[in-house]
């Protein structure tokens, strides 16, 4: 995929910058979250040819700046830290244009994509479904082929219910999945289609001044070219092709809110003095609601850029791989909003210090684009297929790969614990645990953690774009890896498959000795944050 230059990423950047200090105020966004709306103004003014922010989506070839999933992944982050309700509507443009991206003809493409980057559309994916949520399936909406009198097919009448759709009240084009005879398919739909009847703005919990609404389509008659790709039956392959990529944009997002909140929580940390001295000083503040987060933070952040770079190198869409950084960095991001109104105390319940509106605004990452229990089963699922699969051979390379990192960064202990992986995989086969839901949600709890780890250690032995000195990311990385090791242990009891290999396995990893030294390395990492 192509990339931007470094002067043009960081033009981006600037213009974000710019945004927030002018148009995107703390005020402006506590007015955005209290009146509820959709802001018109604001979201106009982006996609207008002064700012032109949504380029960044669009290929070169149809007049963006083709930007790759490194950047657009670091842009997500920088724009959620700004606010999340604007961020979710610019990924919607994103997320709605991703069918024509991945599926249409030439013709289409340079229909489609190219008014959207002159004309700065808003675009909405519909999908969801009041009885189709993550369950892409199961939707109900139908497209009946209508015919001319020499049988050929010359549009197609829609009809069907969508819900919680992203623009859905303010969108110009809309990207509609629905049944054909040979199956789900995409069609585009322009705004104001007879029948296309968007509902009311829905009161939501968080992010509300981003739109969200129901969709009602009723006889809505597209032509045979608005079918994505002129060929039925593709939507889910369509779909398939880009949640590796979606669901690594929402982790970014869920990193750049939380990593917002954290940071009014370190600056608030240094100014309210408790019992004579500042709260920066107190380690049941500093080790409690800053430390574990930064760390968790950091973490997904690395996974992410590692992903993105995979996606770039292979141009290929790493679907297990974006699950794991959904829900990793989206739970994390709720776990850091949460800490983070705790660290204010009475005052992190007063909308004036925002760190309750973003805890609402983050709980939505764990949702859309896939629950967070979509995510476990699909990292179980597909990770135990994949180990059956190579014998072993999938986790027994991550095992390889962190022999390498040196004793500094845990390496050894990590290359164990993904042996010990391996072989709970093939016991809870052995035993014939995989028909339990609950089972497979454990061992996602045991994977997801570990692959983040071997992505944070091997980012800090690479010395690879580090935000913070080398001290204070080994330190982080230890947290981490410390992090994965208890949850692989505590889940190995919870399975009832410690008495097996896999528990002498984890009796060489040898926690309690790595347990000594952990608040030592939180002391570092407190001691950076708040420095």
């Amino acid at each position: 995929m192509a990339k931007l230059d470094k002067d043009t990423f960081s033009m981006i950047l600037n213009t974000i910058d710019k945004l927030e200090k002018e148009r995107v105020t703390p005020e402006k966004r506590r007015e955005m979250d209290k009146i509820g709306e959709f802001p018109h103004d604001l979201i106009r003014f982006m996609l207008s040819p002064e700012v032109a922010l949504h380029l960044i989506f669009i290929p070169e070839e149809y007049g963006g700046l083709g930007a790759g999933p490194t950047e657009v992944a670091k842009i997500s982050e920088r724009m959620a830290r700004m606010d999340l309700a604007v961020a979710t509507s610019f990924l919607g443009i994103c997320l709605g244009m991703d069918p024509l991206r991945v599926g249409a003809t030439r013709e289409q493409k340079e229909r489609y994509i190219k008014r959207i980057a002159e004309e700065g559309l808003i675009v909405a994916y519909g999908v969801t479904e009041p009885n189709a949520g993550s369950n892409v399936q199961a939707i109900q909406t139908k497209a009946e082929r209508i015919n001319d009198g020499r049988g050929q097919v010359v549009s197609y009448r829609l009809n069907g219910q969508k819900q919680f759709i992203t623009n859905g009240g303010v969108a110009d084009l809309y990207t509609i999945l629905a049944n054909t005879p040979e199956g789900p398919s995409f069609f585009v739909v322009e705004r104001n289609t007879p029948g296309l009847n968007p509902g009311r703005h829905e009161d939501k919990h968080g992010i509300r001044a981003s739109d969200t609404c129901p969709i009602s389509i009723e006889d809505v008659i597209v032509p045979r070219e608005n079918l994505i790709g002129e060929v039925e039956g593709q939507g889910l392959k369509q779909a398939n092709q880009v949640f590796g990529y979606t669901r690594l944009m929402v982790a970014s997002l869920g990193i750049g809110a939380a990593s917002s909140a954290l940071q009014k929580a370190i600056d608030y940390s240094k100014v309210r003095v408790q019992f004579g001295s500042p709260l920066s000083h107190k380690q049941g503040y500093t080790h409690k609601l800053l430390v574990p987060h930064a760390v968790r933070l950091e973490a997904a952040r690395a996974f992410v850029e590692e992903v993105a770079q995979r996606i770039e190198e292979t141009n290929t869409d790493l679907q297990v791989e974006g699950s794991v950084a959904k829900y990793f960095s989206t739970e994390a991001a709720d776990m850091a909003a949460n800490d983070s109104i705790q660290a204010f105390g009475g005052y992190g319940y007063m909308r004036e210090y925002e760190v309750e509106k973003i805890k609402r605004d983050v709980k939505i990452l764990t949702i859309y684009e896939g629950t967070s229990e979509i995510q476990r089963n699909i990292i179980s699922v597909f990770r135990m297929r994949e180990a059956v699969r190579t014998k072993g051979g999938f986790y027994g390379a991550m095992a390889a790969e962190a022999q390498d990192l040196g004793e500094e960064l845990l390496g050894s202990q990590i290359s164990l614990a993904f042996e010990a992986l391996n072989e709970a995989i093939f016991e809870i086969r052995r035993q014939k645990l995989s028909s339990s839901q609950y089972i497979l949600f454990l061992l996602a709890d045991m994977a997801t953690p570990l692959e983040v780890s071997l992505s944070f250690a091997k980012k800090v032995k690479a010395e690879r774009d580090l935000t913070r000195p080398k001290e204070y990311m080994e330190a982080s990385s230890r947290l981490m890896t410390l992090e994965a090791l208890e949850k692989l242990l505590l889940n190995t009891m919870r399975i009832g498959i410690y008495d097996t290999p896999v528990g002498k396995l984890l009796d060489q990893v040898q926690i309690p000795r790595l347990m000594k030294s952990a608040i030592q390395d939180m002391d570092s990492v407190a001691k950076e944050l708040v420095k």
